[in-house]
């Protein structure tokens, strides 16, 4: 630094500025590094994170993010909680509720999904036409839904463990069974079973009262209290993302995700799409108003007092240490 300084000294004023501007700008400085890590395997409910990146957005930002999609033996949350990534998507808000609960230092900066995509699929034509009909009916649901939005459900429309029959993520048993009814995502599941022929009865569980969000970027307390500028530039970039790849060309961010994920399909991810703008999964409630990524200090008590009185979390936890609204509720990307 003190060779720097001197060098200065004897340039022309007009050659210092040039210098301090290209510094500032991030023509020399390098980016920050991120290693954002995904709740499932690459698909279009990450699209607009892929597409910050593939669009060159987070590098605008000043940031060289990398993003590890994860799948059914990553568990991205707790690798945050360990310190081997920076950031993680949460599928919903049971993650950093847990985290608090758990004393953990991981606090939630946004939600870009206003509405969980989660919903309950039956048969047309059977009867199962609601989720009030569901009840005392065989629901096949994964272990992690038990301790997710199930109690919701057992909570809100009086559902009992008795119902819960095993769910492995395999369409077979519920496509050879016409009373069958099994849990999923708006984005891809019905996309399968239409594909067979069959007809489903498709329920979002946010049109039913869950609360809960969605697509929720979590951090840890170190990084966004340390380092708030960097957390704060990786929010902006992604709604960014997100308002591209739902408004604009989704080109850019498909490509990368079927890099990603050989499994996916052009027709799934123009499906997961339109089910994304279709059901206003991102640009709905508070995001119409608040921008992008808001967050609600009512709907988080709302969601937490649920499960609190379900038994899940105690009562006098301090559910506000799951979040915090420092980065978001500025309006960014807000629709009127």
């Amino acid at each position: 630094m003190t060779m720097f300084k001197h060098l200065m000294t004897f340039l022309s004023a007009a050659t210092r500025a040039v210098i301090l501007a290209l510094l500032w700008s991030g023509s020399v400085l390098a980016a920050d590094k991120l290693t954002v890590g995904t709740d499932w395997r690459a698909e279009a409910e990450h699209g607009g994170y892929y597409q910050a990146l593939a669009t060159g957005l987070y590098t605008k930002a000043g940031l060289d993010v990398t993003i590890r999609q994860g799948g059914p033996q990553v568990n991205h949350s707790q690798l945050l909680a360990a310190g081997r990534i920076d950031i993680a998507i949460a599928p919903n808000s049971f993650i950093p509720l847990n985290f608090a609960a758990q004393n953990v230092p991981v606090v939630a900066v946004a939600a870009l999904f206003q509405k969980d995509p989660a919903v309950l699929i039956a048969h047309a034509g059977q009867g199962n036409d609601s989720i009030p009909a569901l009840k005392g009916k065989k629901i096949m649901i994964s272990p992690d839904t038990r301790i997710g939005f199930w109690r919701f459900l057992k909570s809100r429309y009086g559902f009992a463990d008795d119902q819960v029959a095993p769910y492995t993520f395999n369409l077979a048993p519920f496509l050879a069974d016409p009373k069958a009814v099994q849990q999923g995502y708006v984005t891809s599941e019905p996309f399968e079973i239409e594909r067979t022929g069959a007809k489903p009865v498709v329920m979002l569980l946010s049109e039913a009262g869950y609360t809960s969000y969605g697509s929720v970027i979590i951090t840890t307390r170190m990084l966004a209290d340390q380092k708030p500028d960097i957390v704060q530039r990786f929010v902006d970039a992604s709604i960014q993302g997100w308002l591209s790849y739902l408004n604009g060309d989704p080109t850019p961010a498909n490509a990368l995700i079927k890099r990603e994920n050989p499994d996916m399909s052009d027709a799934l991810l123009a499906y997961g799409r339109g089910k994304l703008k279709e059901y206003g999964i991102v640009e709905s409630g508070d995001a119409k108003t608040r921008g992008l990524g808001a967050m609600d200090d009512t709907r988080w008590k709302s969601f937490f007092d649920v499960m609190s009185a379900d038994g899940l979390y105690p009562a006098a936890l301090d559910y506000r240490k799951a979040y915090t609204q420092a980065f978001t509720n500025k309006g960014a990307g807000k629709t009127r």
